[in-house]
């Protein structure tokens, strides 16, 4: 059985949700499977604008409930439900505008051109971190469901009354409620990755959690695409010509932001060898206060990440809140030749309000050291002199999806141009995204047709162009 537990508390309430047993799982992906032929003949724009608008209609029972299961709080959940429903409006735009079809004809060779959507279910796995924007109603959610590819979730326990709500309040503007399958338990997620009758599998969370996604995929007779989106540490370079005024309390901030319990937390921060500097980041966070995580569990692996970063020398501590599964903020520091001489695992994650503040002397020194980091969603530079900033920008530029200017990694808006992802561990497959419009492409494959009778092409790729997509012609 899966129980609701308060953060507050730390005590169970509500009432138990059963694991989901095989026969369960299967069912699930059946029923969407077959719900899939009508579903890419619907009118998908204008049921994606329903489901936004049921999700804000419901805003006052789904953030009062996730609420009670993650401490987040009335505003942060609320703009949480918010964004959930902006993604359903933002794919929607999308297949209107049907360039996500990348329609390519080229007449001389009688060759044409589009993606169509996988032919079958996707398998979501939700995040703890965000019970709407990353869960059953996220993002991988949306741009499935978008592509024309029915959805079975498997909920994460950190939030399971939450995920039942939330997958309620979406069937009930769907044209077929099997076209969004909910299944719990770590048992039903195995199963969900090896049905055949999945195709591509999202995931958002840890790298053993991606890692051993990836093992049950391997297991099957016919691999399927993972897209995962797992650890990140999102370096931040301070550059001696940055702006100092808001810097520290930006960073802490940024730090302590839900608890640190953001993929694109500043899990490192180089800066200059500056007392005065260092000492203000410190003072920063040491006048911040931490809060609940989201479960025991995340809240011991919080623990024992920062038991790892004892050896090096302790810059900060802020409070630590009254609720049961609170934690104080910490930030660490060590000078850039002992960072260096302790890579990669001085570099590990360590997920909730924990950072590294390394200083170095000379920002010549910084360009060979990032180019030594692991793959990361984000990485900021904090200048006002470009030629300075350079060196340092491409170097980063190599090692992570989002590249900031002057701000702070956590936020991700949900628009047309938006990246997240990056090189491994950051997302298993760099050249996708996992928010913005083109998180569609994760659930579409290209076809070519060659040769062929223009009665049996897609309208999409006719020369009349019935539907007004764009097309490539003849390049």
């Amino acid at each position: 059985m899966i129980h609701a537990y308060d953060p507050r508390t730390g005590e169970s309430f509500g009432e138990a949700i059963a694991e989901s047993t095989d026969a369960e799982v299967d069912a699930a992906v059946e029923a969407a499977h077959a719900a899939a032929p009508a579903w890419r003949a619907a009118a998908r724009p204008e049921v994606l604008e329903a489901v936004a608008s049921a999700l804000e209609a419901n805003v006052e029972e789904l953030w009062t409930v996730a609420d009670r299961e993650t401490a987040l709080g009335e505003t942060r959940l609320r703009g949480e439900v918010a964004r959930a429903a902006s993604q359903f409006r933002l794919f929607a735009e999308v297949l209107r505008d049907g360039g996500h079809l990348e329609a390519v004809i080229s007449r001389q060779a009688d060759v044409r051109r589009m993606n169509h959507p996988l032919p079958g279910v996707v398998g979501v796995f939700s995040a703890s971190n965000f019970p709407f924007a990353f869960s059953v109603a996220g993002g991988d959610t949306a741009s499935a469901l978008a592509a024309g590819c029915p959805v079975v979730v498997k909920a994460h326990p950190a939030h399971p009354l939450t995920s039942e709500l939330s997958a309620g309040v979406i069937r009930s503007a769907l044209p077929d409620p099997a076209l969004l399958g909910l299944v719990h338990g770590l048992a039903a997620g195995k199963r969900l990755v090896q049905h055949p009758d999945v195709v591509a599998v999202g995931f958002t969370g840890s790298i053993p959690g991606g890692k051993a996604i990836q093992a049950l995929i391997d297991e099957r007779p016919e691999p399927i695409p993972f897209f995962g989106e797992l650890g990140s540490v999102n370096p931040v370079v301070v550059l001696p010509s940055a702006a100092r005024e808001g810097l520290a309390s930006g960073f802490a901030a940024s730090l302590t932001l839900g608890t640190g319990q953001f993929c694109t937390n500043p899990g490192l921060v180089f800066v200059p060898d500056d007392a005065d500097l260092v000492a203000s980041l410190g003072t920063a966070v040491a006048g911040s206060s931490g809060s609940a995580m989201l479960s025991e569990r995340i809240r011991q692996g919080y623990l024992d990440g920062v038991e790892r970063l004892a050896k090096l020398t302790l810059l900060a501590e802020g409070a630590q809140g009254e609720a049961a599964w609170a934690v104080a903020p910490r930030v660490f520091t060590i000078d850039l030749a002992a960072f260096a001489e302790g890579l990669p695992a001085i570099a590990e994650e360590c997920f909730g309000p924990s950072s590294i503040v390394v200083t170095y002397g000379d920002a010549a020194e910084l360009p060979s050291v990032l180019e030594r980091l692991e793959g990361s969603l984000t990485a900021t530079v904090h200048a006002t002199d470009v030629d300075e900033a350079r060196p340092v920008a491409e170097a980063l530029a190599r090692r992570a999806g989002r590249l900031i200017w002057n701000g702070w990694p956590t936020g991700v808006a949900v628009c047309w141009a938006m990246h997240h992802g990056g090189p491994w561990p950051a997302s298993t497959a760099s050249a996708h995204t996992s928010v913005g419009a083109m998180a569609i492409r994760r659930w579409v494959r290209p076809t070519a047709y060659q040769g062929w009778p223009s009665e049996l092409l897609p309208p999409e790729l006719r020369d009349d162009n019935p539907l007004g997509v764009p097309q490539r012609v003849d390049g």
